[in-house]
């Protein structure tokens, strides 16, 4: 299946953009008359035929329709700290796409080494991570904003914060939350929450969870609870 990303289609004509019509053309060498598949990332599917090739664009035609394609059965949003070396934020933002989740929060919190996130690069990560998976939703990513702010004005149904200090009211993510909810999950930094910042949390809703017995990355603590969280949801 040849997948495009087309945010901004709205009728049964289309144009790629340069950089997809160059992949189009020159990297897939697909000609007029072939046919691909168009996401708008949120939930349509598009099956379209090429109607011509010119130097620099591709022109399609929309033959169908697919809405809600692949709707998920709940929400996932994980508002992650920023790691240090940007490989591994773009790592789990890869692989959580791969698994499904629909919104990534980057916070700055008092211990994070990163304190400036390109989100223009991760929009591309998750693009493209959107095109391997082949699923037409493509997950929202966030400006980067501070941990306090963002406890702020958070909102859904279950809220959970993963940290890593022992206390004996700390339980898996399984034994709090029910399926097909809105789920948002805090991950911290590398040197983890303060014990300021968890408390801050807990006293907006927030309830503490374990992701298990090791210590982990923040990535892999991220991606540790995406699965939790869909494994949670299979149907």
């Amino acid at each position: 299946m040849y997948l495009f990303y087309t945010p901004d289609i709205t009728s049964n004509s289309y144009t790629l953009n340069e950089e997809e019509s160059n992949h189009c053309n020159k990297v897939l060498r697909l000609k007029q008359g072939d046919k691909v598949h168009l996401i708008d990332g949120v939930g349509g599917l598009y099956t379209a035929e090429i109607s011509e090739v010119t130097k620099k664009a591709v022109h399609l035609i929309v033959i169908e329709k697919q809405s809600e394609f692949g709707k998920r059965n709940h929400h996932l949003h994980i508002a992650i700290a920023p790691t240090k070396n940007n490989d591994r934020l773009e790592w789990f933002l890869e692989k959580a796409t791969e698994i499904g989740i629909d919104e990534i929060t980057p916070i700055i919190c008092e211990r994070s080494e990163r304190k400036i996130v390109k989100e223009e690069r991760l929009e591309k990560v998750v693009t493209s991570a959107v095109k391997q998976s082949l699923t037409a939703y493509h997950p929202k990513i966030n400006t980067a904003i501070s941990f306090k702010d963002f406890i702020k004005q958070s909102k859904a149904d279950d809220k959970l914060i993963a940290h890593c200090i022992d206390e004996d009211d700390r339980k898996a993510i399984s034994q709090l939350i029910k399926p097909h909810q809105r789920y948002l999950i805090l991950i911290g930094p590398e040197g983890d929450f303060t014990p300021k910042e968890i408390e801050l949390a807990l006293q907006n809703g927030f309830k503490p969870v374990t992701l298990g017995n090791t210590r982990l990355r923040t990535e892999t603590a991220g991606l540790a609870a995406c699965f939790e969280v869909n494994y949670t949801n299979r149907d």
